[in-house]
């Protein structure tokens, strides 16, 4: 009879569930999800749960396959040498591997004022402290978002559409991924929502008080209510453990998303930094990086030779409220070119992501392995060849 493997998958986000799900293809693999949390939440919804639209969480039932053993609870610590991760709750658990999904939250937004004065919304926990502040609010009271990505625009644009006085604070450019084209939609979107939008090098934010944010070129934007939306950072938890990280705290991995310190040790989504060459942060990398690690685990377990990471990225869809929004398409490599889809049909492919993103998750839940596919970028395996001063491949010179 052959031996059982127990592999340990921390974090059920959507690398963490895409993986532990994965996972159950062989019979002889046991899974462990570990997830603070009992439910799974849409982070990609979380700005619609600032604004009343939708809750953003889904029952683990619904994607998360059924030979997976869900822990609720915290990993404080983990000990590569003795294969095991201690909980928040005192316990421990063992593996055999080790699948590092922890995925990412707000950073420090190391501005005076903004941790005291500022909600981040980076999580659920945050965006549940914040409802309350806003459901206490006047209809008049000054709202300002802080952050010109995805996560600002959306937020700001849902707040302004149920008739909240919003400003968008960028610190710099308006939505810095966007080509010029769909810059120019979303610039638009806002406006008619009633957005006032500051952006440029003049509008990076210096203090935050209680009911006003201050800007770099002296203005102060009054502020009873401040939403922080700038920047991800990812949880501490491989650097106390005495792991390899890089600069931002991510787990560094060769190109099979093994760690650099341990073979037993696999990351996936945001907290992964494969040769020091990480993915944008977001669910279209975590969903393509968790398959990837279960496959590296099976791989090392069926005593072959895991494959190289292969992510590519189809764009970014950003919505302007309930009625509108913005599919910025982009290359494979992650660079945005003039081609998007803007106004209704912009906000329905935004729906159809949010909702495909769920229904892909359940689907490799039912039938783990059988979707195997995903948008690939031919250009990566060129970067890391340059970086490491190696010659490229006939084919590829020729091509």
């Amino acid at each position: 009879m052959p031996e059982n493997t127990e592999v340990l998958v921390i974090g059920g986000g959507y690398a963490g569930v895409m993986a532990a799900n994965r996972l159950t293809q062989r019979a002889d693999v046991t899974v462990t999800l570990v997830n603070p949390r009992p439910s799974f939440v849409e982070r990609i919804r979380l700005h619609q749960r600032v604004g009343g639209s939708h809750d953003a969480v889904v029952d683990y039932s619904k994607v998360l396959a059924e030979g997976v053993r869900l822990v609720v609870d915290t990993v404080t610590g983990i000990d590569a040498v003795g294969r095991r991760v201690t909980l928040a709750t005192g316990g421990t658990v063992g593996y055999d591997y080790l699948v590092y999904a922890v995925g990412s939250g707000s950073a420090d937004p190391r501005v005076p004022g903004a941790a005291e004065f500022a909600y981040p919304i980076a999580s659920l926990e945050e965006v549940q402290r914040l409802r309350p502040v806003l459901d206490a609010a006047s209809e008049a009271a000054s709202v300002t978002v802080v952050g010109a990505g995805p996560g600002g625009i959306e937020t700001a644009a849902e707040l302004a559409e149920r008739g909240r006085r919003v400003t968008l604070v960028c610190g710099g450019a308006l939505g810095p991924y966007l080509h010029p084209r769909g810059r120019r939609v979303v610039a638009k979107g806002l406006a008619a929502l009633g957005v006032t939008v500051l952006e440029g090098p003049d509008s990076e934010v210096t203090v935050v008080t209680r009911d006003a944010v201050r800007l770099a070129d002296g203005r102060a934007v009054p502020s009873e209510v401040t939403i922080w939306t700038a920047g991800f950072g990812v949880p501490d938890l491989a650097a106390r453990s005495g792991l390899s990280t890089d600069a931002l705290g991510r787990l560094r991995t060769d190109e099979t998303l093994t760690s650099v310190d341990d073979v037993r040790i696999v990351a996936a989504g945001d907290s992964a930094a494969p040769s020091d060459l990480p993915f944008r942060m977001g669910c279209q990398s975590a969903v393509q990086l968790g398959p990837q690690a279960a496959e590296t685990v099976l791989s090392r377990i069926a005593g072959e030779q895991p494959r190289s990471v292969d992510v590519g990225f189809a764009g970014q869809c950003i919505s302007l409220g309930r009625r509108a929004g913005v599919f910025q398409f982009s290359r494979r490599n992650d660079t945005a070119i003039r081609l998007q889809v803007s106004g209704r049909a912009g906000a329905r492919l935004k729906q159809l992501v949010c909702w495909s993103t769920v229904w892909q998750l359940a689907y490799e839940a039912r039938k783990p392995g059988v979707r195997t596919w995903w948008s690939k970028d031919a250009e990566r395996r060129q970067l890391l060849q340059a970086r490491r001063g190696e010659a490229p491949a006939v084919a590829e010179q020729t091509a």
